[in-house]
Order: C-alpha cells, then structure tokens, then sequence
C-alpha cells in the first residue's frame, strides 16, 4: 500500500482519485512515499527515507526545497494550467479596477450612506472623480505566454484590444494555444513601448526577481496601469513607487501586498486570490494526485519542476526506474548491466533536464536482486526503483 502524507486541506475531488484500497492517505501518515501539498512550507522538513515524490497542488514551488529534492531523488510535480483560467478571469477584474477606480467608487458611496447623507442625491455629482479609460482599442503586454499568459493575451483580443506578448521561452504548444492576432515580440521593451496595460506572468527565480525595475518601467509608457499576479519579487517595490509617486505609472494591481505598497492610493493590493476558486482549487488537486499516482504506481514523470518528462506505457515484465545524473555513458553503464544479467530490454525512454536525467526500462523478466545492487552502487545513480 502507497503510503501519501497531505500537509494541507486538499480538495476532496482530488483524494478520490487515489483508491483507498492502494493508498493510506492523512495528515498523520507517517513514513510517506509522497506529500501532497498546498502552501505548507517544506523548506526544512525533514524527508524519510522512504519519500519519492510530492506534487504541489498549485504552480508555485517557492514552499519546496527543489536542490534538496533532486539530490535526494525526490521528484517534484505542480499542475500548470489548472487554474489558469481562475487567474485569467482575476486578471481581467485587475485591468477594469485599474481602470475605472471601481474600488473607490464603491467605497466613496459607503462613506456617503455612512455620513449620513441621501446617497441618490450625490452620486451624479460625486462619479466625475471615478472616471477611467475603457479597455477597448488600448493595447495590452502580456509577459508570459504558458497556460495563463496565452489565456489573457487570447481573451483580451476578444476585448477588442491590440495584444502584444513576450515570452523568451515559448514553447510549441504554448505557441499553438495563442491566437494568431497576438503580436508576439523578441525584445520586452517593445511590448513596454506599446504598452497600455502590462500584466506579468512569470515564475519567480533569481533570472526573474526584480525584472520590472527601474530600467524597464522607465521603458514604458506614461500612464500604463501594471499588473502582478504572478509572484510580489517580479516587481521592484521600490522603484515601482516611485514611478507611481512620479506619474509614470497610473495603478499597479497586486494579490502580494506588502505594508509599503498597500500605504499608497494608487496601488489596488489583494490577498493571493488568484486561484481562489473552488473550480481551481478542484482542478489543481485533480491534477496533482494524478501526477503523483501515475509516478508512485508507473514511475512515469508529468509536469516536474526538477526532472525530466519521461513517460512509457507499460510493456514486458517489470518496469526499472533509475534516477541519475545527467553525465555521458549512464544509458550504457544500466543496459550492460541488464545484458550482463540477460534481460531482455523491451522498451526505454531517457530524458535529461540540467543537471540531472531520467531512465525508464521496461524488462521482458524480472531483473535479480544483485542486478538491483549493482545498479544503485554505480556512480551518479542517485535512486533505483522497480515496479512489478
């Protein structure tokens, strides 16, 4: 029996797809093979022996230790696009309260009810201090262009807005998701140029902290309203309040808040909400015990933050899952070891990411336990597993 620790409350829809009869499941699970995991911080927990995977239930993996877990032969899963249309439609919400004030004007008319006056009496007077730009025909520069970015950039031309989109890693299917009409660009600063409106969707890493600084809000546009629900380090605080102190910047809207930026007027800050919807939170836990099911019981590797993709169906007798790193002659080093034994290779897929690659070999007989030995003493094998 699969043995799962969960450190968070994890949507139900997700726990169900993984068979009570196969899997003990709970916060009280002990000796886990995988975590399942929201926000909990895993930075200094302490991984038995017996752990192999933990899927985090959400995009973000600031919360896990990912060195740690690759040196440990711990696989790390998340589940992007899971909720990407929750952050999509949030993202849509911050570019009209940017625009509009709405905000204010909501809590304009409570002050009025509250001081006593006769609100249909001041609210044709009172709205002139509410007034912003529509979104139509203003152009809209998304940073990012996976499952979220593609989304926006797709929904905004809908809108009726000039979309521009940057993404130095653009991948094929993310390519195919997006609309013909998004003007993709090579260099970020013409997205800044053109730019009205400028919403980030990027992973925080110390390539990304801080990449909406001084230089590129001095870039944009005069007035652009910008957007960051995408992690608080993308963004400069400092320098973001001093373009908006100076004008340069119109509104910035944040789901991470700091003390310092909720204190000025034109900064409109949130809690994360950007996947708080229980469609997403479903969605997001769904995808996450499936990743971690088909890794635990097939060894097949969907989504990881830290390792290769690397998936087989299953064929032959047993399936042998080697975990090394990624230096030249490991894939000859395990196959002679299988020839040395006689075992027939009936099918392999090897993957690399960085520094560290992945073996999946399904074997025609049951390899003999010395095979096993000898595979996990060889240099740079940093894990050997076999699933019958």
């Amino acid at each position: 029996m699969y043995r799962v620790k969960t450190l968070n409350k994890i949507a139900p829809q997700g726990l169900e797809r993984l068979d009570p009869a196969r899997y003990l499941v709970g916060e009280d699970v002990t000796e886990e093979e995988g975590i399942l995991v929201r926000s909990a911080n895993l930075l200094d927990y302490a991984f038995p022996d017996s752990l192999l995977a933990i899927a985090r239930a959400g995009v973000g993996v600031n919360n896990i230790p990912l060195d740690r877990c690759s040196e440990s032969g711990v696989a790390v899963f998340s589940t992007p696009g899971a909720n990407a249309n929750a952050v999509k439609e949030l993202v849509l919400c911050a570019m009209l309260i940017s625009s509009r004030d709405i905000t204010g004007a909501v809590r304009w008319v409570k002050n009025q009810a509250a001081s006593g006056v006769e609100v249909e009496t001041v609210v044709e007077k009172g709205k002139s201090a509410f007034v912003g730009p529509e979104l139509y025909r203003k152009a809209l520069g998304v940073i990012g262009l996976g499952a979220i970015g593609a989304l926006v950039a797709n929904v905004a031309l809908d809108l009726g807005m000039d979309v521009y989109g940057y993404d130095p890693f653009l991948s094929v299917d993310a390519a195919l998701r997006l609309d013909r009409h998004v003007h993709v660009v090579q260099d970020v600063s013409e997205l800044y140029k053109k730019a009205d409106y400028i919403t980030a969707h990027i992973h925080y890493n110390e390539k990304t902290r801080h990449m909406i600084g001084r230089e590129a809000l001095a870039a944009m546009k005069p007035g652009v309203r910008l957007i960051n629900l995408a992690r608080g380090g993308v963004v400069d605080d400092e320098a973001l309040l001093a373009a908006l102190d100076a004008g340069k910047v119109t509104a910035y809207v944040t789901d991470f808040p700091t003390n310092q930026l909720v204190a000025n007027p034109h900064v409109i800050a949130m809690p994360h909400l950007g996947a708080s919807t229980p469609e997403s939170e479903q969605n997001c836990a769904v995808m996450a015990a499936e990743e971690l099911r088909d890794y635990l019981e097939n060894g097949n590797i969907r989504n990881s933050v830290n390792l290769p993709d690397v998936y087989l169906d299953r064929s032959g007798a047993q399936r042998l899952c080697v975990l090394h790193k990624n230096i030249p002659a490991m894939l000859a080093s395990i196959t002679a070891l299988l020839s040395r034994d006689g075992v027939n290779v009936e099918n392999l897929s090897n993957k690399s990411k960085g520094d560290y690659a992945y073996t999946l070999v399904d074997l025609g007989t049951p390899v003999e336990p010395t095979v096993l030995e000898d595979l996990k003493r060889l240099p740079n094998v940093i894990r050997v597993r076999v699933i019958g």
